[in-house]
């Protein structure tokens, strides 16, 4: 179950037991090690090594160039046409030629349309019904797409997560975890190599900052060098985890996304008498709250039953 201390990953050690290196890594630096790892490109922006996936390929050029006149909204639909869902695109329409033909691009009327040369019926259009060209490499995804079957995924949100095949790499001994590999098979590929493992006093430094915000004391520092035990760092990790500073630090990049502030900036800089909220996210990270009821507190929390105040100052939000 994920809470919202999983949303941290903490670095790895050497065989041995003793540290290694200390960056920590968040759910999402890791996904978008997996990204990059796992979908090679050229400038055409057309993937090489794998087919091209709808949700990050295919389903921004539709949103950004279709949907308007092809979209969700029955309002401003012409011709029928809906391209955001298969079971619409696909279905056929009386009087109209098949807007997608699943591995045949150049029976697929979407295709012929942003490929013509004839500005009357060269899609997309404008609201003044001007010809708006695609760029030629959004047209050869969409092409590239429907050759391979037009496949539609549902957001990534409802989609069934798909382990990616971990990459091959030359220096085996290096890696410790499936992550090591990505990044191993990432700095090959631009002619990279590992940087050096980190002394102690380094790893305690990082791993402080980075959990803590604060800097190590120099007894704390001493303290783990002459710890030698092969348990070392993760004890140190543990440690850091149980302070407050750790909610502190980690609650500061949930409100800036929440977009938090206890003042209301600009004029005359009044205050906002919500710093509840501040408090609650700190006492969530640093409890290890469960993060689905970490956001649903948020999303609903005037609606759940409560047995204190938490999901009430959640809905602050």
């Amino acid at each position: 179950m994920v809470s919202c201390r999983n949303l941290v990953a903490v670095g790895r050690s050497k065989a041995n037991g003793s540290p290694r290196f200390g960056p920590i890594l968040t759910m999402l630096g890791a996904s978008m090690l997996m990204l990059l790892a796992g979908c090679h490109r050229h400038d055409t922006g057309v993937a090489t090594s794998q087919h091209l996936d709808f949700n990050q390929d295919v389903q921004p050029i539709l949103a950004s160039r279709c949907f308007s006149c092809h979209g969700p909204d029955p309002e401003m639909r012409k011709a029928g046409l809906r391209l955001d869902l298969a079971e619409w695109a696909m279905k056929k329409r009386s009087g109209h030629p098949d807007a997608i033909v699943p591995g045949h691009p150049d029976e697929s009327e979407l295709i012929k349309r942003i490929e013509s040369k004839d500005p009357h019926h060269l899609m997309p259009q404008t609201s003044l019904g001007e010809a708006k060209p695609m760029k030629p490499e959004e047209i050869a995804v969409l092409r590239q797409w429907v050759k391979e079957g037009a496949v539609y995924r549902p957001h990534w949100a409802f989609d069934t997560p798909m382990r990616a095949a971990l990459p091959s790499v030359a220096n085996e001994a290096w890696t410790k975890n499936p992550i090591d590999r990505f990044v191993l098979a990432k700095l090959t590929k631009e002619g990279l190599k590992p940087s050096p493992e980190a002394d102690e006093a380094t790893l305690i430094r990082r791993v402080t900052l980075d959990l803590t915000g604060l800097l190590p004391t120099p007894a704390e520092v001493k303290a783990f060098e002459d710890d030698k035990s092969p348990g070392a760092y993760e004890h140190l990790v543990d440690g850091l985890l149980a302070r407050p500073a750790y909610g502190e630090q980690r609650a500061r990049y949930w409100l800036d996304y929440a977009r938090y502030a206890d003042t209301y900036g600009l004029h005359y800089d009044n205050s906002r008498y919500i710093w509840p909220y501040r408090d609650y996210v700190v006492r969530s990270f640093n409890s290890n709250k469960r993060f689905d009821r970490f956001a649903m507190e948020q999303i609903a929390g005037d609606l759940l039953p409560a047995k204190d105040l938490d999901p009430l100052i959640g809905s602050g939000y």
